[in-house]
Parts: C-alpha cells; sequence; structure tokens
C-alpha cells in the first residue's frame, strides 16, 4: 500500500490560500525526505506556478511527482511538458456528478476516458485516473470503468463530498472485491463527517493499493484524510510505517504547515503539543513510573515530544519519585516543602521541576 501526499494541490484549493512557487518546493522536498512514494504538488493546466513546481520537481526526488489534469488532451500536456512522472486524470463516476456537474452521458465520460488514457500513454508518460464521488456510484458502473482501463495500475475511488463512515466503506470496497481487484485501487477521502482519516484506515484494511493523505489534514472544506494520523494509527495498531522514515513525521508534518502558513490546534491528533502533556497529580506519577500507562504511543518514536507538567496539582506520588530523581530523599518533611514550592512557583516542566528541588534543597 502506496500514500499519495495531495497536501501542495488540495490545500492550495482552500478558500484564500495561495501557496507560492517556493513554499511548495520546499515542502515537497520535506515530504520526500520522509519517504512518501508519491506527492501531487499540482494542476499545471491552472497557470504557470504549478507547472514551474512541477518541473523543477521533476526527476530529483526519490517520490514519483503527480500532476492532476482533467481528462483533456491541453490538460494532459501541459502535465507532460512540466515533465511530471504520473498524470492523474479524473472523470465524473456517479449519476448526479455526470448529470449536475458535468452535464454528459455516461458513454461519453467513457469514450472521453478512454482517450484521455490513450493520450497519455502516448506522450509516454504512466496515468493514473480519479473517479469523483465514486462512493456515491453504483458499484456496477464503477467495475465498468475499472475494466475499461486494464493498463492504468491505479484508479482512485473519490468520496468527493466526504458521506461516507468506515463502515461503508468496508461494505462497498469488499463488494467490489469480488469483481475488481482490490490491490488497483486508490482511494481519496475528505472529513466532512469527521470520519477521513477513519476512512482511510478502514479502506487500507480492505487492501486498497493507494491512499491519498494531507499533512494536517488541509484540503477544501473540512479536508482530507490526516497524512501523520493515517500513518501514526498504521504504526502504533499495525507494527506497519508504511515505508515512511516515522522518527522524523511530527517535526517534517509541522515545519511543512509552518511554510505553508497554516497553523493547527494545540489539541490536534498527533501534531498538536498538548496531546501529549500531563499535569494532573495522578497522571504525572503514572508517567514518572511507566509513560505507556497514559500514552497510545511514544511520542518520540515520530520525532515528537513528552512534556509533565508539574505544580499546583502535583501529588505526594509525584513529588516523591521527583526528589529521588534529584537525590533528595523523600521525607514527609521535603515532600511537603516541595509540593509547596510547586504549587508557588508552577507549573513547570520535569527538567524544572528537577531544577527547583536541587535549589530548595541545596539552600
Amino acid at each position: 500500500m502506496r500514500l499519495a501526499d495531495v497536501t501542495l494541490r488540495e490545500g492550495d484549493q482552500m478558500p484564500g490560500r495561495d501557496f507560492s512557487v517556493e513554499e511548495k518546493l520546499v515542502c515537497a522536498r520535506r515530504l520526500d525526505d520522509l519517504g512518501v512514494p508519491f506527492i501531487q504538488p499540482g494542476f499545471p493546466v491552472t497557470g504557470p506556478k504549478d507547472r514551474r513546481v512541477v518541473s523543477e520537481l521533476a526527476g530529483t526526488t526519490d517520490a514519483e511527482i503527480i500532476a492532476l489534469a482533467r481528462a483533456l488532451e491541453g490538460d494532459i500536456d501541459a502535465a507532460v511538458e512540466a515533465g511530471t512522472d504520473v498524470v492523474e486524470t479524473f472523470v465524473a463516476a456517479s449519476d448526479r456528478h455526470l448529470e449536475h456537474l458535468i452535464g454528459t452521458s455516461r458513454e461519453a465520460m467513457l469514450s472521453t476516458l478512454a482517450a484521455a488514457v490513450d493520450h497519455v500513454h502516448d506522450r509516454g508518460v504512466v496515468a493514473h485516473v480519479t473517479l469523483t464521488d465514486a462512493f456515491r456510484t453504483e458499484p456496477a458502473h464503477l467495475v465498468e470503468i475499472v475494466e475499461a482501463i486494464p493498463d492504468v495500475p491505479f484508479v482512485t475511488l473519490a468520496d468527493s463530498v466526504g458521506a461516507r463512515t468506515p463502515g461503508t466503506v468496508q461494505d462497498f470496497l469488499a463488494g467490489l472485491a469480488q469483481q475488481v481487484d482490490v490491490g488497483r485501487l486508490g482511494v481519496h477521502f475528505h472529513d466532512d463527517l469527521g470520519c477521513g482519516t477513519a476512512n482511510a484506515l478502514a479502506a487500507i484494511v480492505a487492501g486498497v493499493g493507494k491512499v491519498d493523505v494531507s499533512v494536517g489534514g488541509l484540503g477544501e472544506r473540512a479536508g482530507n484524510s490526516a497524512l501523520e494520523e493515517v500513518v501514526v494509527a498504521r504504526a502504533v495498531e499495525h507494527g506497519d510505517d508504511l515505508g515512511l522514515r516515522t522518527s522524523n513525521l511530527v517535526p517534517t508534518c509541522r515545519a511543512v504547515l509552518e511554510s505553508l502558513g497554516e497553523h493547527y490546534d494545540d489539541r490536534k491528533a498527533v501534531l498538536g503539543e498538548k496531546t501529549t502533556e500531563h499535569e494532573s497529580g495522578l497522571h504525572t506519577a503514572a508517567m514518572l513510573s511507566e509513560p505507556a500507562t497514559l500514552e497510545p504511543f511514544d511520542p518520540a518514536r515520530f520525532g515528537g515530544e513528552r512534556r509533565l507538567v508539574f505544580g499546583k496539582p502535583t501529588g505526594k506520588s509525584s513529588a516523591r519519585q521527583l526528589l529521588e530523581r534529584a537525590g533528595v530523599e523523600p521525607t514527609e518533611g521535603t515532600i511537603s516543602t516541595y509540593l509547596d514550592t510547586l504549587a508557588a512557583e508552577g507549573p513547570v516542566d520535569l527538567d524544572e521541576a528537577l531544577a527547583l528541588a536541587d535549589r530548595v534543597f541545596a539552600e
């Protein structure tokens, strides 16, 4: 299973965004260093910015560069001429999108798609295909499309409006697996129901071959499946790092968001600083003894950091362990004095708490 990062294309389509060439290049190279196998940095036909980004990345990354294109010769030519490794062309799959978004028939769409894939191949480039609104499309129609383009390695099913949940995703893919090779399928989820990451994880379990992800979930409307959440969930629950250099995951994702001028909540899963911070007296005591007691994973495994906070909520058990670490005998008197000092001078982190013990009991 391979990840395809769409941060730089999806994020740039968010209202009020206009990522620069340099921002996209810097972030793409960070993602490449992380080991992401596919990076989709733009849509070349939209203008010189994305053409230049694709052109400067092409041939310089370990990742395969994907350029997006409508199923039109002009779009495809713009992508190919920019030097892309892969042209990902997209067409509407559902009756709703065909009628109300595109205004064409299913037969015409199939003909257009076949011609587009042929044109990509004629230009000597690998073709991928995305089917919009696929999860609201009759399975028989999807089977027809997939079978019509047997020389396309990945056909991505897009939940374009974020309308599905993990159970329905698994059921849908299980049904398709009876008729097509699910390993040829990719998935692209939006987070409108808050299920973007969960849907991606369900699709991986179902056996899909490619999953679109985005750093911090950046993307149109509610965003897309979050790269860091998908990677950590797979690593923690299945021992599968998805081929990435996971020890640098958190710093890379934070750096990408910072470079793009994007912010994330301090309680954002995986990335938020507060998600690995503990202050409750009961919690800090347990964390000093055995961190796994109250953490699903060691933050350092993914390049993050744990922060224990001590102050007024700190209890006797935590104080005793801190004093022992500081080389101070934990008597009733020293514990009481230390707790009073923490309450007066806290909140402080672990290093500061130990330094405080040294100062108080050295006097």
